[in-house]
């Protein structure tokens, strides 16, 4: 569904993508796993078109994106739910979700995606007047991550959804994550600090170490791997 070949991304001088290749098939839940600076968030930055690389090719469903406005981008079905959750923090929780839906135009297909949104995430209805601003850090990732399916996406892009929040709401937002996986057959490319969450979710994962990909496979066989265990997993 998502083709990445020879990605290069720099800021100024420095040399942020270093010539990354990976593929995410549609229906799965692709994690991308590393340590800060390693250039996970940079990744998902390129793909949603808010930064533009200086080489390589960005392919979703057959077409190139590498040239598309970030809207447009959306506009294909890929959303992006950011490091930080960026929510609108002085709007309602009504209005966050109505910016999720702004290029949609039929009705009955936003008070759908609403209607769904309220099922995974209930606590969200409960607060649908309550400035988004004043929710707890969990409350603002179902949120984010609610404002990010209000637009039908077909493929959602997640970074660092455990960031930030209380421990005992993380297990609930990855539950959550593999619903959506699962029952709306979303694809999805997680960005996660957090390992053994990532790769307990995931069908395979990625590890990013200085811009390049330095392991890839089956996310068992990486959980199970003594070198990514002795870097990532705390044993």
């Amino acid at each position: 569904m998502l083709r990445i070949e020879n990605l290069f991304v720099s800021y100024g001088a420095i040399r942020a993508l270093n010539g990354i290749s990976l593929e995410v098939e549609q229906g799965s839940i692709v994690a991308l796993i590393g340590g800060n600076g390693a250039g996970k968030t940079t990744a998902l930055r390129t793909i949603s078109g808010l930064l533009r690389p200086t080489q390589g090719r960005i392919e979703f469903l057959g077409e190139d994106l590498t040239k598309l406005a970030p809207h447009q981008i959306v506009a294909r079905g890929l959303s992006h739910v950011p490091e930080g959750r960026m929510i609108f923090a002085n709007l309602t929780v009504a209005e966050n979700l109505a910016m999720g839906a702004y290029l949609l135009r039929d009705p009955a297909a936003i008070a759908r995606n609403r209607d769904y949104c309220f099922g995974i995430f209930p606590r969200l209805k409960e607060r649908l007047d309550q400035t988004a601003g004043t929710l707890s850090g969990g409350e603002q990732q179902m949120l984010a991550i609610a404002r990010a399916l209000m637009g039908s996406p077909k493929f959602l892009m997640l970074d660092e959804p455990s960031l930030g929040i209380a421990p005992r709401l993380i297990g609930t937002i990855f539950e959550k994550i593999a619903e959506i996986n699962r029952v709306q057959g979303i694809t999805i490319l997680l960005v996660e600090q957090n390992a053994n969450l990532a790769l307990e979710v995931s069908r395979r994962a990625y590890v990013l170490e200085t811009g390049q990909i330095a392991m890839a496979g089956p996310s068992p066989e990486l959980r199970a791997n003594p070198q990514l265990k002795a870097a990532y997993l705390g044993a």
